[in-house]
């Protein structure tokens, strides 16, 4: 068997592993409709429980996704397509998920951030600039928050945390529940939305301090890159640099 074969007839069982899992995913959707919103509000809670009880995220995964679906589908009227559900599967695992525009990859990346908050140690996405980070988390946070999640971003030099009882004068609606915060509170929301290079110096500036209560960023856990190839190339050949002026400038 050729290489190409080898590597077609691999991709090909994972994508039926994929669909089998999507399968128990519609499975439980007439389940999770008749569910009330305390008891969808309530599932990170109720999730993160069974995860540290023990059980297997596989097992969790199904339902998890079921009512992450559910929550899009109250909240925005947005139903995930099964290739969706396949995109966060494959994002879940940690691959690449190629999408083109207007696909619902923002919507996608909301199946595994919420799946990989359930261990309470925080969902990153790292976009490319802070309007998207902020406009991402504004559309997506009130699935979050159907489902008992809470949601930060962080911009440059600025950290705010949805909350919807906070209306601020915007024109854009996925602006306007934002409740300005510490970095540090904002990184312990649940999920945190912000650009690539706001990760990247908050990580080198908690590496600088003396003492550790100082930092902000905390574990890095789980995170989802959106436009990887930017990012991680052609971004990446700019590096990120913390200076300041000598004490002594006439040295």
């Amino acid at each position: 068997m050729s290489v190409i074969a080898r590597f077609l007839d691999s991709n090909e069982a994972e994508l039926r592993r994929l669909r089998r899992i999507v399968e128990r995913v519609n499975a439980l959707e007439p389940e999770v409709e008749r569910l009330t919103a305390d008891e969808l509000a309530a599932t990170k809670t109720r999730f993160s429980e069974r995860l540290a009880a023990g059980e297997k995220r596989e097992d969790l995964l199904p339902e998890v996704f079921a009512r992450v679906r559910e929550a899009a589908k109250r909240t925005l009227h947005q139903r995930h397509f099964d290739v969706q559900l396949m995109g966060g599967l494959s994002l879940d695992k940690g691959h690449i998920a190629e999408m083109k525009t207007g696909e619902g990859k923002t919507l996608v990346a909301s199946l595994a951030l919420f799946m990989n908050a359930l261990d309470g140690k925080g969902s990153h996405l790292v976009t490319t600039n802070d309007y998207l980070a902020k406009t991402g988390a504004g559309w997506m946070a009130p699935i979050y928050q159907a489902l008992g999640a809470s949601v930060a971003y962080i911009a440059h030099e600025k950290s705010a945390i949805y909350d919807p009882l906070v209306e601020l004068d915007a024109v854009d609606p996925r602006h306007r529940h934002w409740r300005d915060v510490t970095r540090r509170e904002a990184y312990r929301a649940d999920i945190t939305y912000g650009q690539n290079s706001e990760f990247g110096f908050d990580y080198l500036r908690d590496n600088m301090v003396m003492d550790l209560a100082e930092q902000v960023q905390g574990p890095l856990h789980y995170a989802i890159v959106d436009e990887a190839d930017s990012i991680l190339i052609d971004e990446a050949r700019t590096p990120l640099i913390i200076s300041s002026a000598s004490e002594d400038a006439s040295e």
